[in-house]
């Protein structure tokens, strides 16, 4: 059984910093595009950040020079670094694994988290 199991989100001030991890389990990732959506109340979900197979990194504009992913293929975890965080980046945020960067963005990888929420107050 494929799971992604979500740790690390909570309460942070504006300004504060939070790292979200991810763990796979049930098969190896390592060829996998794996990524972290966000979904606020009321909007919809969105891709922030992914990470090839290769390491190769991409992310959104309202993310940039603030997050940044990594992935351990050995122990098949993708990790969130997030750091100067808004309220707008309140959100409840899920990892997800993609056979192709294809799926991904367009929301629809093969597996995803059961999520995590992030509470930034101001």
């Amino acid at each position: 059984q494929v799971q992604l199991v979500e740790s690390g989100g909570g309460l942070v001030q504006a300004g504060g910093s939070l790292r979200l991890s991810c763990a796979a389990s049930g098969r190896t990732f390592s060829s996998y595009v794996l990524g972290w959506f966000r979904q606020a109340p009321g909007k919809q979900r969105e891709l922030v950040t992914y990470i090839s197979s290769g390491g190769g990194t991409n992310y959104a504009d309202s993310i940039k020079g603030r997050f940044t992913v990594s992935r351990d293929n050995a122990k098949n975890t993708v990790s969130l670094q997030m750091n100067s965080l808004k309220p707008e980046d309140t959100a409840v945020y899920y990892c997800a694994a993609s056979t192709t960067r294809g799926k991904l963005l367009v929301s629809s990888p093969d597996y995803w988290g059961q999520g995590t929420q992030v509470t930034v107050s101001s």
